[in-house]
C-alpha cells in the first residue's frame, strides 16, 4: 500500500530525514516510535504530500507522490500533532468545514459529522463552540476530521499528545476500529506503551533515521534474553572498568554504566565486587528485555530523554 524509498529532507544543515525506507502492507498499523526532533513528523508530511522530500520516492497505492499527488491525497487521512480547529466555531462547524474541503456537501456531509461524532461520543456536545471543549475533546474532533471521508490510509501524528489516559483509550480503540475495517494506518508516538499495545510493526526512528523495524517480538529479540542494569553512583570509569569480570557492558562513562546480564545471579556478583571495592552506587535500576530496552540499546538513551 505504502513504498517509501530513501527519501531526505533538510532545513539548512539539519538532517530531518536522512535516508528512509520502510513499506506498510494494506490494513496495517505501522508506528514510529522516537523522540522529538527524530524526524516523525517530517516523514508523515512528506507521505502526505505537505513537504517535498529533496529526494527519494514515495508510492502509494501504486501512484508517485510527485506525479499523483492529487489522487494520492484523496486517499488520506491527515490527523496533524497540532489542533486543526477554529475555536469559535463548534465541533460541527468545524467538521463540515473541513468536510467542504475533502469534497463532502449536504446530507452526505451532515451523515458524515454525525457518525464520527458519535463515535468519539461528542454528539450531545456537538454544537458548544470548541474553545469550552477540553483537551480529550479537541483531540477526538481532531480524530473526527481526519474520518470524515473514509480514508483508505489514515496518517496519524502523536494524536493523543497531552491528554489524559481514558482520552487516550478512547482515541487507541477508534483507530483499531477503523483499521479492522480495512484501513490502513501509520501511527507516530513516543509513547512506548502506544507502540507496543496498537502497532503491527515498528520502527524506531532517531536523528532522521530508521534503527531497526518488526514486530515487537522481532525488535525484542534484538537484545536477547539478557537484562539491561543501569548503575548511577559517584564514581569514575577507570574505577569500575577492572571490576567487570567479563560483564558485557553497554554503555560505560562516569558516574554511569548500563551492562547487559543473562540472570540476577551475575547482578549480585557484580553489586558485591563494586561495594567490596568501595565503589559509591546511588542507583540500580534493571529493565527486562522490552522495546524500552531494544530503544536503549539503539539509541543509548531512554525515551524520555
Amino acid at each position: 500500500m505504502i513504498e517509501v524509498r530513501e527519501i531526505r529532507k533538510s532545513f539548512g544543515e539539519v538532517d530531518a530525514v536522512n535516508g528512509i525506507n520502510f513499506h506498510v502492507g494494506e490494513g496495517e498499523i505501522y508506528g514510529f516510535l522516537g523522540p522529538n526532533g527524530a524526524g516523525k513528523t517530517t516523514t508523515i508530511s512528506i507521505i502526505a504530500g505537505i513537504l517535498l522530500a529533496d529526494s527519494g520516492t514515495v508510492s502509494i497505492a501504486g501512484m508517485d507522490i510527485r506525479k499523483d499527488g492529487r489522487k494520492i491525497r484523496s486517499l488520506l487521512g491527515v490527523i496533524p500533532q497540532e489542533i486543526a480547529l477554529y475555536e469559535e466555531l463548534s465541533g460541527r462547524e468545524n467538521l463540515h468545514f473541513w468536510g467542504s474541503l475533502y469534497g463532502l456537501s449536504g446530507r452526505e456531509l451532515r451523515s458524515a459529522a454525525d457518525r464520527v461524532l458519535e463515535r468519539v461520543g461528542l454528539s450531545e456536545r456537538a454544537n458548544d463552540p470548541v474553545r469550552e471543549y477540553s483537551g480529550g475533546m479537541k483531540r477526538r474532533i481532531n480524530l473526527c476530521i481526519g474520518l470524515l471521508h473514509h480514508p483508505r490510509i489514515i496518517l496519524l501524528d502523536e494524536p493523543t499528545l497531552g491528554i489524559d489516559p481514558q482520552a487516550r483509550i478512547n482515541i487507541l480503540d477508534i483507530i483499531r476500529e477503523e483499521v479492522s475495517r480495512g484501513t490502513t494506518a501509520i501511527y507516530t508516538t513516543h509513547y512506548l506503551e502506544e507502540a507496543e499495545n496498537l502497532c503491527d510493526r515498528i520502527a524506531i526512528i532517531d536523528n532522521g533515521r530508521i534503527l531497526a523495524e518488526g514486530t515487537l517480538q522481532e525488535l525484542v529479540r534484538l537484545v536477547g534474553e539478557e537484562d539491561i542494569v543501569t548503575v548511577t553512583g559517584s564514581f569514575t570509569a577507570e574505577q569500575v572498568n577492572p571490576l567487570l569480570g567479563g560483564v558485557k557492558v553497554d554503555h560505560l562513562e562516569s558516574d554511569s554504566i548500563r551492562v547487559l546480564v543473562p540472570d540476577s545471579h551475575s547482578i549480585s556478583g557484580l553489586l558485591e565486587r563494586f561495594f567490596a571495592a568501595g565503589v559509591n552506587v546511588g542507583e540500580v535500576s534493571i529493565k527486562e528485555p522490552s522495546l524500552e530496552s531494544v530503544f536503549i540499546k539503539l539509541t543509548g538513551r531512554e525515551l524520555r530523554d
